[in-house]
C-alpha cells in the first residue's frame, strides 16, 4: 500500500503539500526575477563612441545616442549600421543577463516557455 500524500515510487520523498509550496516559492522567484529584468538597462556603444543605444530587459529600445561626428552626410548608411549594431549589442546584452538570471533561477533546467 502507498503512503498517503506521497507518490509511488519515490521512496517516500517529498509529499503533495511541499510540492506545492516549493512551486508557489519558485513562482513568487520567478515574478521577482521577471521584475528586476524589467527595470535593467543595457547600453551598448559602436564606432569608437560615437553611437549608443540602450534598451530595458524587455528588449524594447529605450534610447539611442549619436555624436555630431557620426552623421556624415555622404555616408548615411554607415550611421544607419552603426545604429542597427548598436542596437543589437543592447539587446544581445539583456537577453545574455535574461538567460543568466533565468539559468539562476531554475538551476539551470531548460523550462520552454517560462521566458
Amino acid at each position: 500500500m502507498a503512503k498517503r500524500g506521497g507518490f509511488p515510487g519515490m521512496g517516500g520523498g517529498m509529499n503533495m503539500n511541499a510540492m506545492i509550496k516549493q512551486a508557489q516559492k519558485m513562482q513568487q522567484q520567478m515574478v521577482k526575477a521577471q521584475e528586476e529584468i524589467a527595470e535593467m538597462e543595457h547600453t551598448a556603444t559602436v564606432g569608437g563612441g560615437v553611437v549608443s543605444a540602450t534598451v530595458k530587459g524587455t528588449n524594447s529600445l529605450q534610447s539611442v545616442s549619436i555624436s555630431p561626428e557620426a552623421m556624415d552626410p555622404d555616408d548615411v548608411e554607415m550611421l544607419e549600421d552603426l545604429i542597427v549594431s548598436a542596437v543589437n549589442e543592447a539587446l544581445k546584452q539583456a537577453q545574455d543577463e535574461n538567460e543568466a538570471i533565468m539559468k539562476k533561477m531554475t538551476g539551470g533546467a531548460n523550462l520552454p516557455g517560462v521566458f
